[in-house]
């Protein structure tokens, strides 16, 4: 008798995992309820790739090619490329509504905007790398944090910092093939 109410008692718990796992795992996408209609935001983004140049005695950091990335709450997309210190001419997209509300949610239910760090930094012996630069205003509240790739680095990159990062890379993409 006393078996069988042990494992009932021990599925309860497993049962109740199972439930909310499921959902977790069917739809993994940060849920757009999230941000709403008062939500204002303004995203600056940078990737710089970068290469050590040495002068015997002095090494300078130069960026071979530089892309800017600024979104507007309104999705109006600002794209500037700097390739080997030649400006090219400025982008200027308007993105979906949904593109601008996915950013807004995945900054407001990730944490993004709480993180700790301000800077990650590369290596020493590393020669060539991608850093990254990123300014957030959600609602009047600043966050501006830079970090470089994570194989540049001993640090780890926060799991938060790479999906928003992965997302803008994604936007950058599309407002550049536009």
């Amino acid at each position: 008798m006393a078996k069988p109410l042990i494992l009932i008692v021990a599925a309860i718990p497993v049962v109740l995992a199972i439930m909310i796992a499921i959902p977790m795992i069917s739809n993994p996408q940060i849920p757009f309820n999230a941000a709403n209609a008062d939500d204002h935001i303004s995203v600056e983004f940078t990737k710089h790739h970068l290469k050590k140049i040495s002068f015997g005695l002095t090494d300078r950091l130069s960026a071979d090619r530089t892309e800017i990335l600024r979104i507007s709450n309104d999705g109006t997309a600002r794209y500037l490329l700097t390739s080997e210190g030649t400006p090219r001419p400025e982008k200027t997209v308007l993105l979906e509504k949904a593109d601008v509300k996915r950013l807004t949610a995945l900054v407001k239910e990730t944490g993004f905007m709480q993180i700790p760090i301000d800077s990650i930094s590369a290596d020493e012996q590393k020669t060539e790398y991608t850093k990254f630069s990123l300014k957030v205003v959600l609602n009047g509240n600043t966050k501006q944090i830079q970090w470089v790739e994570q194989n540049a680095t001993s640090a780890l990159v926060p799991p938060i910092v790479s999906q928003v990062e992965s997302s803008l890379e994604s936007l950058l993409r599309k407002v550049n093939s536009q």
